[in-house]
């Protein structure tokens, strides 16, 4: 588990430092969390000087921060507004909660382009006479990206770079038999309509992850932007994305 504080120094320059990197035993429990974060924050002197905890959106961290502020006051360590800003759950992580969902609407057609990606690249043969194919159609010549499903946004740079050639992949398949399989015209349609949508996803959690400025005052407008483009756009793989994203306002 890392724990990064940040805080604004005499220049009212936001400033960031890693306080901690240590190893969490699983299970990973609230009283496991709570002994870690509290040792590190006792390490550190700063129990006094705490206003807001940041953190993943999990049960056992919704408990662990509970426990936390109400061993703080027990202390008596006055909390910042009460307490009330104590736990903000992190919305990059709900971002990514959400996205993860819709993914899985269309899971099928992803594990199939990322198995054609997989047989291309770990040959490179395949590779060859892949790029023979996009030479012919003259079309630009780029690296194809295999994903790592627990990233979100790789599955999105996958899918975009495997739209550009998605004329290529049947002709490549009438060479290789080996070939597993090739996304239909509606199933190359379906990604295109997914990837439009996870564009949006994708610069708004560059936007509200950065790190070298503040971000609190930037979330609210972002996911406000996300919910009026999906409201506006009819796509059934992503509909109730939008009843999601209310949810998070």
């Amino acid at each position: 588990m890392t724990v990064t504080g940040h805080y604004v120094d005499e220049f009212w320059k936001l400033q960031k430092r890693v306080l901690n990197f240590c190893n969490v035993p699983l299970p990973h429990n609230r009283v496991i969390i709570f002994d870690a974060l509290y040792k590190c924050l006792v390490d550190w002197e700063i129990e006094n000087k705490m206003a807001t905890i940041k953190i993943d959106k999990a049960s056992y961290n919704d408990i662990a921060l509970k426990n936390l502020k109400s061993t703080f006051n027990l202390l008596k360590k006055k909390l910042p507004s009460d307490g009330k800003l104590f736990h903000v759950r992190c919305c990059a992580h709900i971002l990514n909660l959400i996205v993860q969902d819709g993914l899985g609407e269309i899971k099928g057609i992803i594990d199939c382009v990322r198995d054609d990606i997989k047989c291309l690249i770990h040959s490179e043969a395949h590779l060859i006479q892949f790029s023979n194919i996009v030479k012919q159609l003259k079309l630009p010549s780029k690296k194809q990206i295999l994903d790592y499903p627990t990233r979100w946004n790789s599955t999105y740079f996958m899918l975009s770079a495997a739209l550009e050639f998605k004329n290529v992949f049947p002709r490549y398949s009438e060479r290789d038999v080996g070939f597993s399989y090739v996304p239909t015209e509606e199933e190359w349609e379906r990604v295109e309509n997914v990837c439009q949508f996870l564009k949006i996803f994708n610069d708004v959690t560059n936007i509200i992850s950065g790190c070298k400025y503040p971000t609190s005052n930037l979330f609210l407008i972002e996911i406000w932007r996300v919910k009026e483009i999906l409201d506006k756009n009819s796509v059934s793989e992503l509909d109730y994305l939008s009843s999601m994203a209310t949810w998070m306002m």
